[in-house]
């Protein structure tokens, strides 16, 4: 734990080194200790670690460390009120800080820094005793998913909660965004990290801006973590970077919807790689957003498409309640994705152009010819069906059916 400016200087003045990285970081704290002392080291003994030119460096202050020193302690000594009973608190977690998640403890490259912001005195639950895997899942997928994707996301993650497990992801647009709602959605008081939110930039911003309400519900009842100082804006390479993160945290990684070279898909062999389980959920053979997924199974990630099909392969962790959970479309969808469920309400040629539409994305053009209805008769059917939530527009002009709940 930082317990001093003087600690705090030292550890960011080894994080904003120029040339110092996660690896060369954790060797020099391996061979000499804490920052303090790294720093009091001569030239010719840093050399036995590092190259003679960033022995040098790390003789030299860093520009811009008194700004960033200042700034990160005035941060830590504030807390957020939430406008509720609940409060947001700050940790910067070092390498040698007894909170810092063991999880990441066990990646091949855990950030010597991490920033926590929300309901910090829950960080024990990142960090699972000797032996035991964090009770943590990954719910990661496409910015761009598919309206049923978007269902799917929050639906799975809702289940997953419910069953104790805390659902990690990035809180980015799309799956991220229905995940963790889903998640806070599912929460409850026995398990109060109901989810995680690893970012790519300082924790001071959120980004995308219309996160922002969610990210503070998510402080309220879960964590925001970052490797990045504060004041970090969002860099296009942060965020894979990022990701790795994620999969350390996570005991498996869920894959809702992604494209051949989505992001979604690094986290996933990141996950492979430390020896998690993969999930992915099959879509149409017609969308690009389900096509990374469809690979993932072929290498051998398991094909899920319930809730249950993934608690069943993590039914051995301590607290997670895997038999009780119910099937996914039993839940209410989040605000906006009012699945179809009362074809009373819809007229019979409404209910013919709903049948035409079959569970395949699908042009207006394929839908008249189907349907045999004119332009502006089919288009004011699909109006109508919008309006129930019995399908959803994909890019392209493309149409998709919701499933309807039971």
């Amino acid at each position: 734990m930082i317990a001093s400016k003087e600690s705090l200087r030292a550890w960011l003045r080894l994080s904003l080194t120029p040339g110092v990285g996660n690896v060369t970081a954790r060797a020099l704290l391996l061979k000499f200790g804490l920052p303090e002392a790294i720093f009091e080291q001569s030239a010719c003994e840093l050399q036995a670690i590092v190259s003679s030119a960033l022995g040098r460096q790390l003789r030299l202050i860093p520009l811009g460390l008194e700004d960033a020193v200042d700034t990160t302690w005035e941060w830590l000594q504030t807390q957020a009120h939430l406008g509720t009973s609940k409060v947001a608190h700050k940790r910067l977690l070092t390498l040698a800080d007894v909170d810092y998640p063991s999880s990441l403890m066990l990646t091949p490259d855990p950030p010597c820094l991490l920033y926590a912001l929300g309901q910090t005195q829950h960080l024990h639950m990142l960090s699972p005793p000797a032996h035991q895997a964090p009770q943590a899942i990954a719910v990661v997928g496409s910015r761009n998913p598919t309206p049923q994707g978007r269902l799917n996301a929050h639906d799975f993650a809702v289940h997953l909660a419910k069953a104790g497990l805390t659902v990690v992801s990035g809180l980015a647009l799309g799956v991220d965004t229905a995940a963790h709602q889903g998640a806070l959605e599912g929460g409850s008081s026995q398990h109060p990290l109901h989810t995680v939110a690893v970012v790519g930039t300082g924790l001071d911003r959120v980004y995308p801006h219309q996160n922002h309400a969610l990210a503070l519900e998510i402080a309220a009842h879960g964590l925001l973590l970052s490797e990045y100082p504060l004041n970090t804006p969002p860099i296009t390479a942060n965020f894979p970077q990022r990701n790795r993160l994620i999969a350390g945290l996570s005991q498996g990684c869920l894959v809702v919807e992604a494209a051949a070279r989505s992001g979604s898909l690094i986290t996933a062999r990141q996950a492979l790689d430390l020896g998690k389980e993969v999930f992915a959920i099959p879509g149409s053979i017609h969308t690009t957003v389900s096509k990374g997924c469809h690979d993932l199974i072929k290498q051998g990630a398991k094909l899920v498409d319930c809730a249950p099909d993934i608690l069943e392969e993590l039914k051995d962790l301590p607290d997670v309640q895997w038999h009780s959970a119910p099937a996914p479309d039993l839940l209410d969808p989040p605000s906006g994705l009012e699945p179809f469920s009362e074809p009373a309400k819809l007229g019979r040629s409404t209910l013919k152009v709903l049948d035409h539409l079959g569970q395949d994305p699908v042009g207006l053009d394929e839908l008249q010819l189907r349907s045999g209805l004119s332009t502006s008769q089919l288009q004011a059917e699909l109006f109508q069906l919008e309006l129930n939530g019995a399908l959803g527009r994909l890019q392209g002009g493309l149409y998709q059916k919701l499933n309807p709940r039971r």
